[in-house]
């Protein structure tokens, strides 16, 4: 198995994305084949002593943060992100992990793999931390504007990806909205209500944010807009009421001695509420597999992702998602 990495994309490139690929191919023997600026990689690598498994693949170009994502990967054939895809293409590499430009990613893993049989608008998938498991939100940033029956082919996708990688029996699927009842929300998400409920899937109806986190629904579905600002904020409210536990706990005596006592179980939250224990967010819809990690990943999210893209290979995802989303949609038309 190689996975193809993006050494190029993210904040902190290629210090982190380095660190975590050397890191996980030491740990679990994955192939990695680093995209970029060998010079640049090998300033990073000699500070390590990496595996065999560690390869570089040289390439000139990068698409930048701030760069319009489909012209940047229709003008720069030599990027990384364009490189790191096209490996898959020619089955040089199994996929790609990249913290870089998620349009980027998003509009090179199209162009070059082509989208899944059926799929009109592939869409990135967010696994969060619920209270009873992980919970999966989708869109969460490839379409700010969805048609109803896009809304409800993420649905569709988010079943086959729930069942085949995270072991999901028939997951509870909810529509995020502003109420449960089946009134509330704009038209988009009213049409997008009756197609769900008229589906096999097992539809709940409508969900609110407050819903998000507490695991009645295993499976939340909503445009790339409303689900990157739900993301967004998710993680933000992780990382303040850590930081306010911590401050509470450490600023009184009794306090310090209740974190002395119960350190393994603040550190349990803690990594529960952490959205770097999964690494990224697995791009669903395309020919392939491919991982999309936050800007500011550390490199233990990029570890994570690329065990999370090592997983997605083994465990032949794309081929069960791909079976499993043709035999619903073919069962939609002949209903």
């Amino acid at each position: 198995m190689n996975v193809a990495v993006d050494a190029m994309g993210g904040d902190k490139a290629p210090e982190v994305v380095v660190q975590g690929a050397v890191e996980v191919a030491d740990a679990l023997g994955i192939h990695v084949t680093l995209v970029g600026d060998r010079e640049a990689i090998s300033d990073v690598l000699c500070s390590y002593s990496p595996a065999d498994h560690i390869t570089v693949h040289h390439c000139e170009d990068v698409v930048g943060m701030d760069e319009s994502p489909l012209k940047a990967v229709r003008q720069k054939n030599d990027a990384s992100i364009m490189v790191a895809f096209d490996l898959v293409k020619k089955g040089d590499a199994d996929a790609v992990v990249s913290a870089g430009n998620s349009g980027a990613t998003l509009a090179a893993g199209i162009l070059t793999l082509g989208r899944m049989k059926g799929v009109d608008r592939p869409a990135i998938a967010g696994i969060l931390p619920g209270e009873k498991g992980p919970v999966i939100l989708i869109d969460v940033g490839a379409n700010v504007d969805c048609r109803p029956t896009y809304l409800f082919q993420f649905g569709v996708m988010a079943n086959a990806f729930a069942s085949s990688c995270l072991g999901m029996e028939n997951p509870k699927i909810g529509l995020l909205s502003i109420g449960e009842e089946g009134g509330k929300g704009n038209e988009q998400v009213r049409l997008a209500r009756k197609l769900l409920e008229k589906s096999p899937l097992n539809f709940v109806g409508n969900v609110e944010g407050r819903d998000i986190f507490s695991g009645d629904v295993e499976i939340i579905v909503c445009d790339g807009f409303v689900g990157n600002v739900a993301l967004k904020l998710s993680e933000g409210m992780a990382k303040a009421v850590t930081r306010m536990l911590k401050m509470g706990l450490t600023g009184t005596l009794s306090g310090r001695a209740a974190l002395l006592f119960g350190r393994r179980s603040f550190e349990n939250i803690r990594r529960k509420l952490d959205y770097e224990e999964y690494g990224g967010a697995p791009l669903l819809g395309i020919n392939g597999v491919g991982i999309i990690c936050h800007g500011g990943s550390s490199s233990r999210a990029i570890k994570n992702a690329i065990k999370m893209a090592a997983l997605y290979v083994s465990n032949r995802v794309l081929e069960k998602m791909t079976f499993q989303f043709n035999n619903f949609m073919a069962k939609e038309v002949g209903a």
